[in-house]
């Protein structure tokens, strides 16, 4: 069982669990889910703090977004259980959509319509009265800075602005806990940049938000704590330090000059690290203990042995190394039997 987002106790297996008294908003154990031989989700045990952010990091096909429809209710798990908010997703499901918000991978809103028309829409649904949805749909059109397009139709907007709008209408009805399914997708990093700083405000008001996102920074960025999910699974979690130590330290990377010896480059690095280099696509890598003098000693030390170099860095893990050291591939390989019917 795991407990992310907040204070741990003991662990199981490694794996960190809530301690008693702790208030978890969402709690998932044993979640299973089919389409037809595809095996989306194969047993996913997750906690996430009240208040806190947890990023759940996959590539496609992980079972990201499925996961996500379970705790949302759109989708009935195979097996397992699960509650949001105190309440059980099968069995309350009506009782959990209006006290949760959900933005999907694409904006989900009318084109024809305005953006306050929108959130009018949304509000109304709720079953708010008129008056006080618009003047809601006013409000979070002001805060996210879309109160000058408020009486355009939505077709007019740039991809940032509909992410933006999307969020908002997530937010009508201000849930304790909301579901960001990939939300800066294809977004320019400008606008990315500029919805990471409204998440970030919604946290520090206390929202518990889990984020299923491909975007490693993403996750470094906002989120508490990480669950990597592969095939269905959870194959790790933690915080995005605790994740990077699991790959190892310091690591030296060198890019040899065109034609360089490279079995001498090896030998010559070979007394510099603390594990034995490796050569990958024309790159040297070796992992270090100290950063003090390391790149001298590796300069000093090719130099001697007649070897040019192109370029040299020191640098730390990040969560790039840690999903290609767990997984095998890039956060962006897979396919997306989510899709599927």
């Amino acid at each position: 069982m795991a407990s992310l987002g907040g204070v741990t106790g003991p662990s199981i297996e490694g794996r960190p669990r809530a301690e008693a008294g702790s208030e978890v908003a969402i709690s998932a154990r044993g979640i299973t889910k089919s389409f037809g031989e595809v095996h989306a989700l194969s047993g996913v045990d997750i906690d996430v703090t009240r208040g806190t952010v947890l990023g759940l990091l996959g590539p496609n096909g992980a079972g990201k977004t499925t996961f996500v429809r379970v705790l949302t209710t759109l989708l009935k798990p195979d097996g397992g259980s699960a509650r949001v908010a105190g309440l059980d997703v099968v069995a309350d499901a009506a009782a959990l959509r209006a006290s949760i918000g959900l933005a999907g991978q694409y904006a989900a809103v009318d084109e024809n319509l305005t953006g306050l028309e929108n959130l009018t829409m949304v509000g109304r649904l709720y079953g708010r009265p008129r008056a006080a949805a618009k003047a809601r749909g006013r409000e979070l059109l002001e805060r996210f800075d879309l109160l000058e397009a408020a009486n355009r139709p939505v077709k007019t907007y740039s991809g940032g602005m509909r992410r933006r709008l999307d969020l908002a209408a997530a937010l009508v009805v201000s849930p304790p806990v909301l579901f960001l399914d990939e939300p800066t997708t294809g977004l320019d990093p400008r606008s990315r940049l500029g919805l990471w700083e409204v998440i970030e405000g919604l946290v520090a008001e206390g929202t518990t938000l889990l984020l299923t996102t491909q975007y490693l920074e993403e996750a470094d960025r906002l989120a508490d704590r990480i669950a990597v999910i592969d095939h269905g699974r959870v194959i790790a979690e933690g915080t995005a330090t605790e994740l990077k130590a699991r790959v190892g330290g310091l690591r030296l990377e060198v890019t040899l000059e065109a034609g360089a010896d490279r079995p001498a480059a090896l030998a010559a690095l070979a007394g510099v690290g603390s594990d034995e280099p490796v050569l990958e696509d024309g790159l040297l890598k070796v992992s270090v203990a100290e950063r003090a003098g390391t790149i001298v000693a590796a300069v000093t030390s090719l130099s001697a042995a007649g070897v040019g170099v192109d370029d040299i860095i020191l640098r730390s893990p990040t969560l790039d190394d840690v999903f290609l050291s767990l997984t095998g591939h890039g956060a962006e390989d897979g396919t997306d039997p989510e899709s599927r019917p």
